[in-house]
């Protein structure tokens, strides 16, 4: 199984700590999240990673390399000026990519079996999945509708009836989803995932385990929090 995780972004809701550092090597217990991020998906048995970086990336792959010393091996897919979004930075990774792969955001420590998902995945022949938490805008503003065993909505701007989903912050993509991104653009995942929805293309997978997430000063403080209440055993 392949993991991407998408970490390129400027972070600028977590200024000034982002300044000079990128958001995947803030510290938290002395290891930067990143590390805690493989260490996760290391005991899952998941070790082919691919780092979509751009802003500060030569910092990321400065320290961890190829991954070999923290038991994964990492590849790296440099966003070149221009940030392209999070579906962009998955078009740009697109020789790096399996034929199917999970993809991951660069500020979520989640927890997921990868094995189930992915057998759940298979027993379907549809172009992706997200897997969701029923939220209600508990931890974050609910931003999908799920009906079935399908996405039916989702938005970050729009609230929709029957909105009590928020995307857990990990997917699963068919390397032939990327045909509808296109090249060189700047392209988000909300909209990717939109197009999925209107070919009925988007499976959901619910989970009932929160997640956590350092996007905001709020939500890093709180992954503190956790890790030193010992939530993370090393």
């Amino acid at each position: 199984m392949q993991v991407v995780i998408l970490a390129g972004g400027r972070a600028t809701r977590l200024r000034p700590l982002t300044d000079r550092v990128p958001k995947s090597l803030i510290e938290v217990d002395r290891k930067p999240f990143l590390e805690h991020q493989l260490y996760f998906l290391k005991k899952s048995e998941v070790t082919d990673i691919v780092l979509c970086v751009g802003y500060l990336g030569e910092q990321i792959e400065g320290y961890f390399g190829d991954g070999s010393k923290f038991g994964v091996n990492i590849k790296y897919s440099y966003e070149r000026g221009q940030l392209l979004g999070t579906a962009g930075a998955l078009k740009n990774a697109e020789r790096l990519l399996r034929d199917q792969f999970f993809v991951m955001y660069g500020d979520s420590y989640l927890f997921l079996d990868f094995a189930a998902l992915m057998a759940y995945f298979n027993r379907f022949d549809k172009l992706g999945l997200m897997v969701v938490y029923k939220n209600y805008d508990r931890y974050d503003t609910s931003n999908a509708v799920v009906e079935g065993n399908l996405v039916k909505g989702y938005s970050k701007k729009e609230r929709m009836v029957g909105m009590v989903y928020i995307d857990y912050g990990a997917s699963i993509l068919r390397k032939r989803a990327l045909e509808l991104v296109p090249h060189n653009q700047v392209y988000p995942l909300e909209e990717l995932f939109s197009r999925l929805i209107e070919q009925k293309e988007l499976l959901a997978y619910e989970v009932n385990k929160r997640f956590y997430e350092i996007g905001s000063l709020e939500g890093l403080e709180e992954f503190r929090r956790y890790i030193l209440q010992g939530g993370v055993l090393q």
